[in-house]
């Protein structure tokens, strides 16, 4: 993980810029009118008096994405076109960083997947350090989501877990490259894996599980003093909650350390359910894409981990009717929350700031000065109306490309 984090400085310098609009600061409850004055990163603000010659627009921190594996057409298992690819996509959807998300998948396909993110990592570092204007999000690394998961819980993943051996583990943690992981507490094995990704900093998630809440519960507090904590697509891929049977989401909500991923794309979770989340984990809640490579191309025929799935109305399946993944943009996302009654700032802070929190990143996620100027522009209905990466405006999607 030596290779991963990032400094201020870091890079070719550019001229500064300044942005005015509703603002929306970190920890505020409404947006407040001002102006930003950024290079890469941002070097001032200031409220001011609001102007009607401008059309409303608000200016939030960039999308923080940590649970993606595609869109465009494009697929982190494609290798390093295919997540230059999603990273273009949901760029165009206000999205500045993410976590390019493997699936489970045979052993060589997995690992040459993370040696492709870790290609992309390098290659976007040089492109920064020459000046050269993004085209996409920054991938900030790989979420890793199995193949150590429930072979009982796959969702639409590939039939090939495994047990995490020291070997396997050693294995990933070489390709330098992983910042987060998908468990199952029930694996043989995974308590012992866990304490080797802990000690390297990497996000452990619980998901993909047939564990009950008493056993989520005793690994959460096992893991606990060992790292960062996340919940992998809560809701979805595990049981539910009842009365007597808390299943893991009441061992995940109850849990203070815990960061919830949630896909609000209204398909894998009701409005109540995202409003739970909030009520239990009003500082962590996480909203995620898991967008797979259909995300931004309509509704047709496509695939997922080698498995065929079809795209109608929006609703992504595969063929026996399971959910496989989403075509959701984080921009969406946002919209999809502020229309079930999240206040924006707040709904911004699910975007960004949590998910930077849950990362460990202190130069991104919020409008501060000295942080990184990761911009997104949005216009008075919250469609992305400019994006900045690294204070660069994203450069245009040159002819035939996503």
């Amino acid at each position: 993980m030596s290779r991963i984090p990032e400094q201020r400085g870091a890079g070719a310098s550019h001229p500064l810029l300044e942005l005015s609009g509703w603002l929306v600061l970190p920890h505020g409850t409404a947006a407040s009118f001002g102006r930003l004055s950024f290079g890469q990163w941002i070097e001032s603000m200031e409220t001011l008096e609001e102007s009607q010659d401008q059309p409303r627009r608000y200016i939030l921190p960039g999308f923080i994405d940590t649970h993606v594996h595609g869109g465009g057409g494009g697929d982190t298992m494609d290798g390093v076109a295919g997540i230059q690819t999603l990273s273009r996509l949901h760029a165009r959807h206000g999205t500045t960083s993410l976590l390019a998300t493997t699936i489970t998948n045979p052993w060589e396909r997995i690992m040459a997947a993370l040696q492709a993110v870790r290609q992309v990592m390098d290659l976007q570092a040089q492109q920064q350090a020459q000046g050269r204007v993004p085209t996409g999000a920054q991938v900030l690394g790989a979420h890793l989501e199995g193949p150590f998961i429930s072979p009982q819980r796959l969702g639409a993943q590939y039939p090939a877990t495994r047990e995490p051996t020291p070997e396997l583990i050693a294995e990933v943690l070489a390709a330098e490259c992983v910042r987060a992981i998908t468990l199952a507490p029930e694996v043989p094995g995974i308590a012992a894996a866990a304490q080797q990704l802990a000690a390297a900093g990497v996000r452990m998630g619980v998901g993909h599980t047939r564990a009950d809440g008493d056993q989520t519960a005793a690994f959460l507090q096992e893991l606990a003093p060992l790292g960062r904590l996340a919940a992998t697509h809560l809701f979805n891929a595990m049981g539910g909650i009842e009365g007597r049977v808390p299943g893991p989401p009441g061992a995940l909500l109850s849990h203070p350390q815990v960061f919830p991923e949630v896909i609000f794309d209204l398909q894998h979770v009701h409005p109540l359910n995202l409003q739970l989340a909030r009520a239990a984990c009003p500082d962590r809640v996480m909203l995620i894409t898991d967008a797979m490579r259909a995300a931004g191309q309509g509704d047709g025929e496509s695939e997922l981990g080698g498995q065929a799935v079809t795209v109608r109305d929006g609703r992504a399946t595969l063929a026996d009717g399971t959910l496989a993944g989403s075509v959701l943009t984080m921009d969406q996302a946002l919209r999809n929350a502020v229309g079930a009654g999240v206040p924006l700032p707040e709904a911004s802070r699910m975007a960004s700031a949590h998910p930077a929190r849950s990362l460990g990143l202190t130069d991104r996620g919020e409008l501060r000065e000295g942080l990184r100027a990761d911009l997104v522009v949005l216009d008075e209905d919250l469609q992305v109306v400019d994006v900045y990466i690294g204070g660069q405006r994203l450069a245009p999607v040159p002819q035939g490309e996503i």
